[in-house]
């Protein structure tokens, strides 16, 4: 997704002020430096509530939940925030589908 252009914020706390993919990683949503607008879950479903909760209170526009992560009251909660919510799919493969690559 970087190589299209997106900009990738890392939040995990193992890395915290590593650098990934050239940005540098933060412990969590809310200490990020920059506004998120969609929040990847790349968690066990178990912990899709809790990055959700920090994606509304951080004011993300979106939660998108990977491939195997499925949480309907996580994405219930998002949508009642006002959040659009994928569950369990991959976002660089519908970005692929979608531009026809």
């Amino acid at each position: 997704m970087q190589s299209q252009g997106y900009r990738i914020i890392p939040v995990n706390p193992a890395l915290n002020g590593a650098t990934v993919l050239g940005e540098p990683a933060f412990d969590d949503l809310a200490s990020a430096s920059a506004a998120i607008d969609l929040v990847d879950v790349f968690r066990r479903s178990e912990f899709a509530g809790a990055v959700t909760d920090d994606a509304v209170t951080i004011g993300a526009r979106y939660v998108w939940m990977q491939d195997g992560v499925v949480d309907q009251a996580a994405a219930q909660s998002a949508q009642d925030a006002g959040l659009g919510v994928v569950m369990d799919d991959c976002i660089l493969r519908q970005h692929k589908r979608r531009r026809g690559g």
